[in-house]
C-alpha cells in the first residue's frame, strides 16, 4: 500500500473512532439528562419504563444481630432470632433506649436482637453478626419486565464521595413471612455505637449479587442493569463501595448518615411470574 494511501486510510479511521467517541458521548448525556432534575440530597433511582423514568421509593434498610455466623443466606432466612429482630423494628433508637435506660421493652428488644450483652462482663468485645434486611415478604413495586432498566443518581448526597459507590442489584432472600435479608457481615458487639471509622462492613460481607452492567454517566449519575434476564423473585438495587475495604463508622450506619446512608439505602423491587 502506498505511503498517501495508508495515511488516507488512517485519517479515516481517526475520524471514524472519533464519530464513535462523539456518540457515545451523547448518548451519555441523554441518558444523564433523562434523570430529573432534583434539589434533594438523598439517593435517587428511577426505573426506565418506554423512555419514561418513574422514582422508586429508597428504603432504609434494618439491622438485627444474632450470634450465629453468616454461613448463608438460606440459614439467616432460617434464624429466628433475626427475624424477630427486624419483626421488632430494632434500630439505633431502640438500641440507645435499650442501653440507657433499665426498660423492660428495650431489654427485650435487645434479647431478641441476639442477646449482645452476653459476654459483655469479659475483657474482650465479643464478635456477632450483622443482619441487613428491609421489611415485609414482598415489595409493592412489581415489574413486569424481565430485563430492568434503572437510572441512579447519588451526585447530591451530603457528606460523601459519589465516586465511592456504585450502584448494583442483589437478590432479595425472604424470610419467615415477615421481612427480605440483604446481606450480612461479622462486627464486635459495639460497632454501630462506634463513632469511628473503623469498620471493613464490605470486606467480608454476604449477599447475592446479580451479574449487573453499571455505566457511568457523570459523577454520581449511572445507567444500569441487569447482564441477562431476571428470574421472577424479590430483589434490590443497593449501593456498594467500589473498595471492599473502604472503612465505615457504625454510628453513622446504625443512623443511617452520611456512608452509612449509602450503605443502607435500598430500592426493592419484584419480578412478577408473568414477567416478559
Amino acid at each position: 500500500m502506498a505511503k498517501g494511501t495508508l495515511r488516507v486510510a488512517l485519517a479515516m479511521l481517526f475520524v471514524q473512532a472519533l464519530q464513535i467517541s462523539s456518540a457515545a458521548g451523547q448518548q451519555k448525556k441523554t441518558a444523564a439528562n433523562a434523570i430529573p432534575a432534583s434539589k434533594a440530597h438523598m439517593p435517587k433511582l428511577y426505573f426506565v419504563q418506554n423512555d419514561a423514568p418513574r422514582e422508586l421509593p429508597l428504603e432504609k434498610t434494618q439491622l438485627a444481630t444474632t450470634k450465629n455466623k453468616p454461613s448463608s443466606m438460606k440459614s439467616l432466612a432460617a434464624d429466628s432470632v433475626v427475624t424477630q429482630g427486624m419483626q421488632a423494628g430494632i434500630n439505633t433508637a431502640t438500641w440507645d433506649a435499650a442501653t440507657h435506660m433499665n426498660s423492660g421493652v428495650g431489654g427485650s428488644a435487645v434479647q431478641q436482637a441476639g442477646s449482645i450483652f452476653s459476654g459483655a462482663i469479659s475483657h474482650r468485645t465479643p464478635t456477632i453478626t450483622y443482619v441487613w434486611g428491609v421489611p415485609n415478604p414482598a415489595s409493592t413495586n412489581a415489574l413486569q419486565t424481565v430485563s430492568p432498566s434503572f437510572l441512579v443518581d447519588i451526585s447530591r448526597v451530603i457528606g460523601v464521595n459519589a465516586d465511592d459507590y456504585a450502584p448494583t442489584i442483589v437478590k432479595l432472600t425472604p424470610a419467615q413471612n415477615t421481612c427480605r435479608i440483604v446481606g450480612a457481615t461479622q462486627g464486635k458487639a459495639d460497632a454501630r455505637s462506634s463513632p469511628a471509622a473503623d469498620w471493613q462492613i464490605y470486606s467480608h460481607f454476604l449477599e447475592e449479587r446479580v451479574p449487573t452492567k453499571a455505566e457511568k454517566l457523570e459523577p454520581g449519575k449511572f445507567k444500569m442493569s441487569p447482564t441477562s434476564e431476571l428470574q421472577p423473585g424479590e430483589y434490590a438495587v443497593v449501593l456498594r463501595p467500589v473498595v471492599k475495604d473502604k472503612k465505615f463508622s457504625g454510628g453513622d450506619v446504625g443512623r443511617a448518615q452520611g456512608d452509612g446512608l449509602m450503605f443502607d439505602a435500598a430500592w426493592t423491587f419484584q419480578i412478577s411470574e408473568d414477567a416478559e
